[in-house]
């Protein structure tokens, strides 16, 4: 890992170039994603498969692109005791935590008496990705898919890499089945973000694309905002420990690691801390754990690319930076960690004390684990299920309520030059101050039958 310290001469200079870093701007990763998504605008589903076979290396048909019932039954039929249990443990604590965040509709009285309000329907088709490849990430499908059913999405379509015998992943898809998917693609990367917001001969286009992705996956999304919306920014993973002296050196450098071992390479890793003996002790203890986890070659180069122990002088220094970087994940292994957390306005997820490593929000502790990275969450927040739901503001006033309205209306109207405007509400009530014609009884007596 590299390593920086408040001592050293080129400190603030150095901090300054690591919080101008992010994963979410990369010009060589930009311009290939603007020429898939121009291949998929152009040539539809003959540019899916062209991309399927040279990124997945599989051989598909446009047909083929579709995820049949018999396969999910097969991988429904495959999922052990297990995995059932883990999927049905975290379903329940992330419906449960999502169903506290649904919006409801609402309606008060305005100042002249209209009823004035909100109502939020949910997006009727959306797009989720989920990340497979050499992760496939099945907590990802319930983070995603489970915040679409609650907030009563109708179509569900999940998009997901396939390998070269262009076979998905069994637990994901078993995942992706129980929480709710209504249409599954084996597709992946930018083509598939281009696919869902754009539309082809198979896949119909969708409303709203949501879930993280690799960092041509996150480029995609940005650039297609506007032709269909986007969720937030959830790129490589990140995870930022701030920790004092008595933080456990093992607990940090094995989460460190965790975050470290996705595999883009992008991953990005920091532990800021105030204590020299600290860093030192981490830096010792990642060496000493490395050698024995299973996905070495990533988490090094990772680290070697990403990964930072740095000595700031104080934990207020410590506090400042973790707003600067806004890290998706920030672990603060610390005394007072509540009262430090009060402090961290920009964070993705925050994890207090000791016993609340990251993989408890990655797997089941409830909020979606699909949240800012790349410094994107000093101005998105995580992924929540009110996300899936559309607002819509709602006006109802009586003539009473507008006849109030009208000197304000008419002032408006008169500054901004708009004469149509004002007249569009003189209209109502120069026709409502109109006294109806009274009917006269109809001669002889005679009643309607």
């Amino acid at each position: 890992m590299n390593v920086l310290r408040h001592t050293e001469p080129r400190f603030a200079a150095r901090l300054s170039e690591i919080c101008a870093q992010s994963s979410l701007l990369d010009p060589t990763i930009e311009e290939r994603t603007r020429a898939i998504i121009s291949e998929v605008r152009g040539r539809g589903d003959a540019a899916l498969v062209e991309c399927a076979a040279r990124f997945d290396g599989a051989q598909l048909s446009a047909r083929q692109l579709v995820v049949t019932p018999a396969e999910l039954m097969a991988a429904s039929l495959k999922a052990d005791d297990a995995l059932r249990r883990a999927v049905a443990v975290a379903s329940r604590n992330i419906e449960a935590f999502a169903r506290k965040s649904l919006r409801k509709g609402w309606s008060v009285r305005n100042a002249q008496g209209a009823r004035v309000g909100e109502k939020f329907d949910p997006f009727q088709r959306v797009g989720l990705y989920v990340p497979g490849g050499t992760a496939p990430l099945v907590s990802t499908a319930l983070m995603t898919v489970l915040l679409a059913r609650v907030a009563g999405c109708p179509e569900i379509v999940v998009c997901t890499p396939c390998g070269k015998d262009g076979a998905v992943n069994p637990a994901l898809l078993f995942a992706v089945r129980a929480a709710g998917a209504t249409e599954i693609y084996r597709l992946g990367g930018a083509q598939a973000i281009a696919a869902l917001a754009l539309g082809t001969g198979t896949i119909r286009r969708v409303q709203k694309i949501f879930g993280p992705g690799n960092a041509y996956v996150v480029a995609a999304k940005r650039l297609l905002f506007g032709p269909v919306a986007i969720d937030l920014l959830p790129g490589p993973s990140e995870v930022l420990v701030l920790a004092d002296d008595s933080a456990r050196p093992r607990f940090v450098a094995a989460d460190l690691l965790a975050q470290a071992e996705h595999g883009s390479g992008h991953e990005r890793v920091w532990l800021v801390t105030h204590s020299a003996r600290l860093l030192a002790a981490v830096e010792r203890e990642i060496a000493a754990q490395l050698p024995s986890l299973a996905r070495r070659e990533f988490i090094e180069r990772a680290l070697a690319n990403n990964g930072w122990l740095i000595q700031v002088k104080t934990m207020a220094d410590g506090v400042a930076l973790v707003n600067q970087l806004a890290p998706e994940h920030c672990e603060i292994q610390a005394r007072h960690a509540t009262k430090l957390a009060q402090q961290i306005v920009t964070a993705g997820a925050i994890f207090l004390g000791p016993w609340s490593p990251t993989v408890l929000g990655d797997y089941l502790a409830g909020p979606s684990h699909t949240l800012p990275t790349g410094g994107a969450g000093a101005s998105f927040p995580g992924l929540t299920v009110d996300m899936f739901q559309r607002r819509t503001s709602v006006v109802e006033y009586g003539r009473a309520a507008l006849k109030k309205s009208l000197p304000a209306l008419r002032k408006f109207a008169e500054i901004e030059g708009l004469g149509a405007h004002g007249r569009s509400a003189d209209i109502r009530l120069a026709i409502a101050s109109l006294k109806p014609k009274v009917q006269r009884p109809i001669a002889g007596g005679d009643r309607q039958r």
